[in-house]
């Protein structure tokens, strides 16, 4: 497994809030154990390269905020959204958009997973079982 270390101890990241009540989703996949492919899938997720289609289609399924987080050849999707939510309906509808699936396929090289899996095929919804309970 590759290690990045931290460069603080204090590394955080800032959060978007919303007006009204969110809810959040969390998913991992594992990426293919080879440094050049996990920089290149790093890459092409960067601002710069990432397809303005797939950044809108994710948007136009209701989804407000996506980040991906990476530790060795482990990624951490978070998936924030309203209440209402439905994430079936919502990854049905994504896997239609123009250029999903040509994306899916792209990344699915670098990705342990298998060619023409949908992103509902690849990524696993993780149950959150502890928070800082009121």
């Amino acid at each position: 497994m590759i290690k990045e270390p931290c460069s603080s101890t204090d590394m955080g990241y800032p959060s978007k809030k919303y007006s009204f009540p969110t809810k959040r989703y969390c998913q991992t996949l594992s990426l293919i154990n080879d440094p050049d492919l996990i920089e290149e899938y790093k890459r092409i997720h960067s601002e710069e390269n990432s397809w303005r289609e797939i950044r809108e289609g994710i948007r136009s399924v209701g989804i407000l905020e996506m980040e991906i987080y990476i530790y060795g050849t482990i990624v951490c999707m978070i998936v924030d959204t309203p209440l209402d939510f439905n994430w079936e309906v919502a990854m049905e509808k994504l896997s239609h958009l123009p250029r999903q699936q040509e994306w899916e396929d792209r990344v699915s090289l670098i990705q342990q997973s298998s060619f023409g899996a949908t992103s509902a095929d690849k990524w696993h919804l993780m149950e959150r079982f502890f928070h800082l309970y009121e």
